[in-house]
């Protein structure tokens, strides 16, 4: 019996065997029939040949929004039932307690913290006090910071973001000490992840620069959620 003369059913199950659609009992069972049968055979091998000629052409990596990475993840480990950032050598204990900060909201400010934030901070000084706490909503592409120490009077502080070798870039000025929401460019906020977030003592304008002209007083890694 030739290629040609395989039921309809074959030819279509073969392109489900290389496209790897069966299920693992499915494609064991198909496996041992291409075995015996050198038509069917024949038949996967024009498929895989066919299949494998669609990636000759060059197709530009895009990467993938973070919630969605983030849900394959949980599918693939299984990390749905253990928060992220209560597994033991991921984040470490300031990244608790922001997930713990991020639950109070000081009453009056009409700021909400994100429900499900994808990226924070804790940036602490060199005596290790926490300065400020920040979580990234890839809802609504905003920063959410809670300040804990007022600048001094005549300056103000500001948000960098560093990423490895390159310049730091202003992410804007900082509330006193209020929560506040800071809107992120999406080339920004792709640079969160892996990134260091630093604060800067500035005039009360900002930095006259587009650089840190002050000392900086707090930083901390950006960790992923």
């Amino acid at each position: 019996m030739s290629e040609e003369a395989l039921p309809e059913d074959d030819r279509a199950r073969a392109a489900e065997y290389v496209l790897g659609l069966m299920s693992k009992d499915e494609a064991a069972a198909f496996a041992e029939r291409v075995q015996r049968d050198a038509d069917l055979a024949t038949l996967v091998a024009r498929w895989q040949e066919d299949f494998a000629t669609m990636a000759d052409e060059t197709v530009e990596a895009v990467q993938p929004p973070v919630r969605v990475r983030r849900k394959i993840e949980a599918r693939l480990f299984d990390e749905t039932k253990t928060p992220r950032w209560l597994i033991p050598g991921i984040t470490g204990l300031l990244a608790g307690v922001l997930a713990l900060v991020l639950l109070f909201v000081p009453v009056g400010t009409g700021v909400l913290p994100p429900v499900d934030p994808v990226y924070h901070a804790d940036l602490a000084g060199e005596d290790g006090t926490i300065i400020l706490a920040a979580g990234y909503d890839d809802t609504t592409g905003e920063l959410y910071v809670i300040p804990s120490l007022a600048p001094q009077e005549g300056t103000a502080h500001e948000l960098w973001l560093i990423e490895g070798d390159n310049p730091p870039v202003s992410l804007g000025l900082l509330p006193e000490t209020d929560p506040a929401r800071l809107l992120l460019s999406p080339d920004v906020a792709q640079s969160l992840e892996g990134g260091v977030l630093a604060v800067s003592v500035e005039p009360p304008t900002g930095s006259p620069t587009g650089a840190p002209t002050g000392p900086v007083i707090a930083s901390g890694e950006i960790v992923t959620l």
